[in-house]
């Protein structure tokens, strides 16, 4: 079976053009190579997809027929990404939605006046030392 076939029937791409897409920009790879989204997918090869800034590690255990529901996925494919790269996500989700809320635009006066205090004390225990 083609990978961006299997990828689009494991539900792993919402499209199967995405899927072919994400093999032309080289971010699935079959058994550590980077591959077409015509190669060829058997039992037993491991797959490394970077999506969404994580590498997930798929072991093809089988290869479906067509499109799978959501409850059979497991059956086709085993998840060997490491948890610490999800870990890694949702603490760089965390770190940009500390200080700004998503969509509230640029600094305001008063965060502006905030950055510049902050700066200048910064400068001043420089020269200090």
């Amino acid at each position: 079976m083609r990978i961006d076939k299997f990828l689009w029937a494991v539900r792993f791409y919402k499209t199967r053009s995405k899927a072919s897409e994400a093999c032309r920009r080289h971010h699935v790879s079959v058994n550590g190579l980077p591959v077409k989204p015509s190669k060829e997918v058997f039992p037993g090869d491991e797959i490394t997809v970077r999506k969404d800034q994580i590498d997930y590690r798929l072991l093809v255990l089988n290869l479906p027929e067509s499109r799978l529901g959501a409850k059979l996925v497991p059956f086709y494919i085993k998840d060997l990404t490491p948890p610490e790269a999800f870990e890694h996500k949702k603490l760089m989700r965390d770190a940009q939605l500390y200080y700004r809320k998503k969509g509230t635009g640029r600094p305001t006066k008063k965060d502006r006046r905030a950055l510049d205090e902050l700066f200048e004390n910064f400068d001043e225990d420089w020269d200090e030392d």
